[in-house]
């Protein structure tokens, strides 16, 4: 019987971490499923979904603990089995950067009940005044019942200054 572990990494970011982690999943007789690996302020984050045997797991958590010895920090955890919500959408937010920018997004969807898969956020200088500019891509799933103009209604009241852009169906 396989199950579904998700490894969550961080530790220095270096030439090789990558490769040491897809060998403790390899060695242990796990199939790498899925990964978010990123370099983030300095750091080598991520998380990778794997699918091993039962029978797996003790040796995975050795492999992922030779792994711990070079710099990267491992650790295991049992996915879950959530079933995904109704209709895909992707948004993107560009506005000028402030505090609570993140927060505002979020509190946006959550009386909506849209959950966000996956959503990777900067800031860089704008264009023309060289201000800075918040930017977030999200992949966003809505629950039945809400449609993408609820979504844009509730994102554009956050301010007038964001601008929305949407593409449903993925």
């Amino acid at each position: 019987m396989t199950t579904r572990i998700i490894l969550t990494v961080i530790g220095s970011d270096r030439p090789g971490l990558t490769d040491a982690l897809a060998a403790a999943v390899l060695a242990a007789g796990g199939n790498w499923l899925e990964s978010h690996l990123h370099r983030l302020g300095g750091k080598y984050v991520g998380s990778v979904l794997v699918e091993i045997a039962e029978t797996g797991i003790e040796p995975l958590r050795a492999g992922v603990a030779a792994v711990d010895a070079i710099g990267l920090k491992v650790e295991l955890v049992p996915a879950g089995d959530a079933e995904p919500l109704a209709a895909p959408l992707a948004v993107a937010l560009v506005g000028q950067d402030r505090p609570g920018i993140v927060r505002e997004f979020a509190a946006a969807l959550a009386p909506l009940g849209v959950n966000i898969e996956t959503m990777r956020t900067g800031v860089e200088a704008g264009a023309w005044s060289g201000a800075p500019l918040f930017r977030a891509d999200a992949e966003l799933r809505l629950p039945a019942g809400i449609d993408a103009a609820a979504v844009r209604q509730a994102l554009e009241g956050i301010s007038a200054e964001i601008m929305v852009d949407m593409a449903d169906g993925q």
